[in-house]
């Protein structure tokens, strides 16, 4: 679907969480609703969808006349961005998330912005990130893929306190989250993007 540019920035952007934990009390949907959170002054939310509540059977089939999925497919043809979070399994992101994106069209991210999250273990698992789901993400027609993060489970903040990271992790997601928030909303590429952090000219 063509989506005119003058319409496109007259709104703000409907972003839209994708985790893909099979755990239900899973720090990786946590992690989600907290980049959310960071985001919802600059977007739209337009919801997040937790893999592990639909239907395992039509996820894992690709029944797409499946009521919940779906409606999933419809939130994310609605959204202008994306992020995608995922817990990391013997460095590879998870099942339900591959069951989910290839119940998709084979251009089904076309026009969108991604930002990919991974949790895990260790760092040891950061690689997944580029070396398993970006191919993924990019032969999808993602519009940009912004650089991915991975947050260590002992980088996380979680139980009977509110969700926090340590200053090392938050300053990371706080980049990705920065560059996500512009790409989505077409900033120009000059000033806005760019990893590590790039000068702004007057951008701030």
């Amino acid at each position: 679907m063509v989506r005119r540019q003058g319409a496109r920035l007259a709104r703000k952007p409907v972003v839209v969480a994708i985790s893909g934990s099979p755990s239900p009390a899973s720090a990786t949907a946590e992690l989600a609703d907290h980049v959310l959170g960071l985001l919802a002054p600059a977007v739209a939310i337009g919801g997040h969808i937790r893999l592990r509540e639909l239907d395992p059977a039509a996820l894992m089939s690709g029944r797409t006349d499946d009521a919940g999925l779906a409606a999933a497919m419809r939130e994310v043809e609605a959204a202008d961005g994306l992020v995608i979070a995922t817990p990391i399994y013997k460095a590879a992101y998870s099942g339900l998330l591959k069951a989910f994106l290839d119940a998709m069209p084979q251009f089904g991210l076309a026009g969108r912005t991604v930002l990919p999250l991974a949790t895990g273990g260790s760092l040891a698992h950061v690689l997944a990130l580029d070396y398993a789901l970006r191919p993924v993400l990019q032969s999808m027609g993602a519009r940009h893929i912004v650089q991915g993060t991975f947050v260590a489970a002992g980088q996380m903040r979680r139980g009977g306190e509110a969700f926090g990271l340590d200053p090392g992790a938050a300053e990371l997601l706080g980049e990705a989250v920065l560059h996500f928030t512009h790409a989505v909303a077409d900033a120009s590429p000059k000033t806005l993007f760019g990893h590590p952090r790039p000068l702004r000219e007057a951008a701030e």
